[in-house]
C-alpha cells in the first residue's frame, strides 16, 4: 500500500468514527421540533362546517427562521403554510391552518400528510413523524329494500300512524340519520328525520312527520345518511346544496327506497268498454274497506257499494257513448278514474280520450325508487298504476267540459282511447269521418301518430280541443309500459310549428274558407293563454283567427285530403257552458267532423 493510500484510508476511518459519535448524540439529544400539535387526526375539506381544516402548531428547541409546508406520503410538498417565519427558542408557533387545497387551488387527494419544517440557518429540513389523514370521499350506503311487503314497487301505507315501513340498508351506520322526503306532490320537502347509530342496518317509519302528525298522501323517499370518522356524510340518494334529493331528468334513483302513503287508488280500463258488458276496475286500498261508485260523468251513480277486494266488476249501462267515472273513497281520501264506454253503434265521429297522457302525469311511484314516474321528467311509467288523484291532471278544464257539451247537445259518437289507437284495437279510425281529441293528448306512441296522420291525409277531419297535443312521442313496450318519453318538439305530427304564450289576448277571425266561424261573432275575448301556430308547415291555411298583432291562434289546415282544426285557446273548453263563441266554434267543428 502506498503512502497516499494509507493516508486516505486513515481519513475515512476518522470520518466514520466521527459520524458515528455525531449520530449517537443526535439520537440522545432532544428533537429540534417539539410540542407538535394537530387539531384532528383526520379532516375533510368539503365545506360542510365539520372538520373542514387541519390546524398545526409546534415549538423549536432554539431560535430559527423556518419555512413550513404540507408534504404527501412521497415527501413532495403540496402546500406551503408559512415562509420566513421567525420563532424564538421554546416559543410556540402561530397556529397554521391548511384548508386541504394544494398550491394550485385544487383539493388534495385523499391520503396521509405530514408537516415539513425547513430550518434556514442550518440548511436542513425536518419532516414531523406524526401524520394526519385527509378524507374527502363520502362513505357509501345503499337502501336495499322497504318492507314488510316483498317484491318490486313502493311500500304502501294506507293508515299513517297505524302501519310501519321497514327500511333496510347496507353497510351499517355508526353515525348518521334517517331522512324521509316527500317527492310528490311538489314541492319536495323533508318531513321526518331521526338519528342513527350503533352500526344499525334497519329502521321503522310509521308514516308520521317529525312533529308526530300523519303525513299526507303522496310519494316518499327514504334516505340514509352515513358519516365517517372525518365527519364526511354520504347519503343513499345524493342531496343538493339545500339538503333536498337530486332528481335528475330521465334517471331513476338508485335503490328501493320508495314509500307511498295512499289510502286508495283506482286502475281504469285502457280501452273502451262496450255498454252493458262487465269490466274489472282495479282498486288499491291495501286490503282496507272502501266505498265505491260508478256512473256517467256528470250524472247520477249507476252502481255503488263497499268492498275491500282489489277488483270491482261493473257493467256500465249507456244508450249513447260517453265518459264514465269510477270513484273509490276511504275516509277523506278519494281517487277517481274516468273510462270510456262505447254504445256499440257506428257513428261518424270518434272521440278519443288520452289515457296515456293521464298516466304520464299520474304522480305515482310504480318502480319503488321514491320519486313519481312522470313522463315530463323523462321517466318511464306503467299504464296499470293506480290513479291517485280525484281526477287526472287537466281533466276538469278539458275532457270534463267537452264531455258535458257532448251530453248537453245530445251528440252521438263512438269513443276510444289513444292506447287503443296505438294497439289498433276497436273502434278503429277507419270508417269514421272525424276524430275529436277531447283532452291534452301530449304523448303518443309512433304507431298512433302514423295512424292519425294517415287518417287525416286520407280525407278525415281531426279537431284538437286542448293544448299541448301531438308534440311528444313515447315508446309503448309490451302491453302497458311507457318508456323513452321525449320533451315537446317545436312542431306537431303534421309539421306545424307551435309556441305557447301568456298575456291578455283578443282573437279575431281573419280568414275563413270553410265557414269555421259561421256560428260565432268571429271574436274570442279575454284569454290569457294562446298556442300560436308560427308556421303551418306543409299544411294550407283554410281558416284562422289571430291576435291583435297578427299571431295565428285558431286555425284550420288542409293536410293531404283532410283537415286539422286546432283551437289554440287552452281556456276555451272551460267556457263551453256559457260562451256563445266557444259553443259556436265547437258546433261548427262537429259539423265538419260529421260530414
Amino acid at each position: 500500500m502506498t503512502l497516499l493510500s494509507r493516508i486516505v484510508f486513515a481519513l475515512l476511518v476518522v470520518a466514520a468514527v466521527g459520524a458515528f459519535f455525531v449520530a449517537q448524540r443526535l439520537k440522545t439529544s432532544s428533537p429540534v421540533v417539539q410540542g407538535f400539535e394537530i387539531s384532528s387526526p383526520i379532516f375533510s375539506p368539503n365545506g360542510d362546517g365539520r372538520l373542514d381544516r387541519e390546524r398545526v402548531s409546534f415549538r423549536l428547541k432554539r431560535s430559527e427562521t423556518v419555512d413550513v409546508a404540507v408534504v404527501n406520503e412521497q415527501g413532495d410538498a403540496v402546500r406551503e403554510l408559512a415562509s420566513g417565519l421567525s420563532l424564538k427558542a421554546y416559543g410556540r408557533s402561530p397556529v397554521l391552518t391548511w384548508d386541504g387545497r394544494q398550491d394550485d387551488g385544487r383539493v388534495a387527494p385523499d391520503g396521509r400528510y405530514r408537516i415539513r419544517v425547513t430550518l434556514r440557518r442550518e440548511g436542513r429540513s425536518i419532516v414531523v413523524r406524526q401524520s394526519f389523514l385527509l378524507d374527502d370521499t363520502p362513505p357509501k350506503v345503499t337502501v336495499r329494500s322497504v318492507g314488510p311487503t316483498r317484491g318490486p314497487g313502493p311500500e304502501l301505507i294506507t293508515r299513517p300512524g297505524r302501519q310501519q315501513a321497514r327500511i333496510r340498508w347496507r353497510p351499517g351506520v355508526r353515525y348518521g340519520r334517517l331522512l324521509v322526503f316527500r317527492t310528490s306532490p311538489k314541492p319536495v320537502r323533508l318531513v321526518y328525520e331521526r338519528p342513527l347509530g350503533g352500526r344499525t342496518t334497519k329502521a321503522l317509519w310509521d308514516g308520521r312527520t317529525s312533529s308526530g302528525r300523519p303525513a299526507g298522501a303522496g310519494t316518499y323517499l327514504a334516505v340514509v345518511e352515513r358519516r365517517d370518522r372525518a365527519g364526511v356524510a354520504g347519503t343513499s340518494t345524493p342531496l343538493d346544496a339545500g339538503g333536498l334529493p337530486k332528481l335528475p331528468y330521465g334517471r331513476t334513483l338508485e335503490g328501493q327506497a320508495g314509500i307511498v302513503i295512499q289510502p286508495v287508488g283506482v286502475v281504469p280500463p285502457l280501452v273502451a268498454t262496450p255498454a252493458g258488458r262487465r269490466v274489472g276496475i282495479g282498486v288499491a286500498a291495501g286490503g282496507q274497506r272502501y266505498r265505491w261508485s260508478m256512473g256517467r260523468l256528470g250524472g247520477r251513480a249507476q252502481k255503488k257499494g263497499t268492498a275491500s277486494r282489489a277488483v270491482v266488476e261493473v257493467a256500465p249501462s249507456a244508450e249513447n257513448s260517453g265518459i264514465f267515472l269510477f270513484t273509490a273513497t276511504q275516509g277523506s281520501a278519494r281517487a277517481g278514474a274516468p273510462f270510456a264506454v262505447d254504445d256499440r253503434r257506428t257513428n261518424p265521429v270518434l272521440v278519443v280520450i288520452p289515457v296515456i297522457s293521464w298516466q304520464g302525469r299520474n304522480p305515482a311511484d310504480g318502480d319503488g325508487d321514491g320519486r313519481p314516474d312522470l313522463l315530463e321528467d323523462g321517466l318511464g311509467a306503467g299504464l296499470r298504476r293506480p290513479l291517485v288523484t280525484r281526477l287526472p291532471a287537466g281533466f276538469a278544464s278539458s275532457e270534463q267540459p267537452v264531455a258535458a257539451w257532448l251530453s248537453r247537445n245530445r251528440k252521438r259518437f263512438d269513443i276510444t282511447t289513444d292506447y287503443a289507437i296505438a294497439r289498433k284495437l276497436p273502434p278503429l279510425l277507419e270508417g269514421h269521418s272525424g276524430v275529436l281529441l277531447a283532452g291534452r293528448t301530449s304523448w303518443l306512441p309512433a304507431a298512433a301518430q302514423v295512424r292519425l296522420r294517415r287518417f287525416v291525409r286520407s280525407g278525415g277531419t281531426l279537431v284538437e280541443v286542448a293544448p299541448d297535443s301531438l308534440q311528444r312521442t313515447v315508446t309503448l313496450r309490451g302491453s302497458a309500459q311507457l318508456t323513452r318519453p321525449l320533451p315537446p318538439s317545436t312542431t306537431d305530427l303534421f309539421g306545424s310549428a307551435i309556441e305557447r304564450r301568456t298575456g291578455e289576448f283578443t282573437v279575431t277571425n281573419s280568414r275563413d274558407s270553410i265557414d269555421l266561424f259561421g256560428g260565432t261573432e268571429g271574436l274570442f275575448r279575454g284569454y290569457t293563454q294562446i298556442e300560436e301556430t308560427v308556421s303551418p308547415g306543409r299544411g294550407k291555411v283554410l281558416a284562422s283567427a289571430v291576435t291583435d298583432d297578427g299571431r295565428v291562434v285558431v286555425v284550420a289546415l288542409r293536410v293531404g285530403r283532410g283537415t286539422v282544426i286546432r283551437f289554440g285557446l287552452p281556456e276555451l273548453p272551460s267556457r263551453l257552458a256559457s260562451d256563445p263563441d266557444a259553443q259556436g266554434l265547437m258546433e261548427r267543428s262537429w259539423q265538419l267532423m260529421s260530414r
